[in-house]
């Protein structure tokens, strides 16, 4: 888990950041990418809305593929029949030709949305299929029942707000803006840059207060805990180190047993050779608290974060929270989930692990 010295110096040196630039070219792109996909879709969204088309009020709703579980996160408080997120393969036995299947399908090799397209087509179900107009999977998909809202990119979140506001025109969906959620991404591209001074930069700032610790990230809302998976993931492909994310009461335990921070030790020792942690069962870095608060504040969230907030204070441990605030649920998720990668991004600059993000997926 050691080993790794994190240096802030590279935060803000030129060349140290010149190894991450395609990761964070790719971050400060997430706006243009909702704007792509949204234009991409339009065309096909229309015919959804007309006398006679393809999708009229369903029995029922299945979300299948892989990334359903964003789709549902969005749908389950608002859609009008009864909704099912199914991220396995296949279909539920009973799906048929009275319901509706939305499928996100923007990669080709997804074993769980193929066996779903495959499966919504011979029971004769409605299916709503997001992927490239070219992709194998296009052809067997084709049929009287099947609408095609054609993908330019691989990225799920910009994926998915075209395809709700496809199923917002049919009234299966909330309203979603597309240029609200491109406006907070590009906000957060803006304050998260590389050339923005780490004290104004709240991705640099974050990846300073995980540089030595052991990351635990927390949502209270259903979307919020979704940015707290996706933001954990990202956190370990960057570093190479755990990133824990979960619900309020599988992390207190992990809180409970993280030993009192010393005083009296020596910052600059190295954190391997103390036998303190093993001991304790803890690995050598400390626990960092970190709350995803997208201004979902009922009661329940409240409970949750004050029980978590006050086990952290009486382990000395650090709690750093995370705002997104403003404009729609599905904005104030992507504008977390931005901040949180770019957090990873700079994680590995400072800790010299930018090759991991060769190749990471969009």
């Amino acid at each position: 888990m050691g080993g790794l010295t994190f240096d802030d110096a590279a935060l803000d040196d030129p060349a140290a950041l010149a190894a991450v630039d395609p990761a964070l070219r790719h971050l400060a792109e997430a706006g243009a990418r909702v704007r792509r996909e949204a234009d991409s879709m339009a065309e096909a969204t229309t015919t959804l809305g007309e006398p006679g088309g393809v999708v009229e009020r369903p029995r029922a709703m299945v979300v299948a593929g892989a990334d359903s579980r964003l789709l549902r996160a969005v749908l389950e408080p608002w859609c009008p029949v009864p909704f099912v997120a199914w991220p396995g393969p296949g279909l539920p036995g009973w799906a048929g030709a009275l319901d509706t299947v939305v499928v996100l399908a923007p990669a080709s090799g997804d074993a769980a949305a193929t066996s779903a397209v495959l499966e919504a087509v011979r029971r004769g179900c409605t299916l709503v299929l997001a992927c490239p107009v070219h992709a194998s999977l296009a052809e067997p998909a084709a049929s009287r029942s099947t609408t095609l809202l054609p993908t330019t990119s691989t990225d799920t979140l910009a994926i998915a707000v075209g395809v709700l506001q496809a199923l917002h025109r049919v009234g299966l969906g909330p309203e979603v803006d597309a240029e609200q959620v491109a406006s907070a991404l590009d906000e957060v591209a803006l304050t998260c840059s590389p050339f923005a001074d780490i004290a104004d930069n709240p991705g640099k700032e974050l990846a300073l207060v995980l540089a030595d610790t052991v990351p635990l990230v927390w949502g209270g809302s259903v979307l919020a805990a979704r940015a707290a998976r996706r933001i954990a993931e990202a956190l370990r492909r960057a570093s190479g180190r755990t990133a824990l994310a979960a619900d309020a009461d599988h992390l207190l335990p992990v809180l409970a047993e993280a030993g009192r921070h010393d005083l009296f030790d020596d910052p600059f020792a190295d954190p391997l050779d103390g036998e303190a942690p093993a001991a304790a069962g803890w690995p050598a870095q400390r626990p960092a608290l970190v709350l995803l608060d997208d201004a979902s504040d009922g009661p329940v969230v409240r409970e949750q974060r004050g029980r978590l907030v006050a086990a952290a204070q009486a382990r000395d441990v650090r709690v750093h929270r995370l705002a997104g605030k403003q404009g729609s649920p599905i904005a104030r998720y992507g504008a977390l989930l931005a901040t949180g990668s770019y957090a990873a991004a700079y994680l590995a600059v400072g800790l010299g692990t930018t090759a991991r993000l060769v190749g990471e997926p969009g």
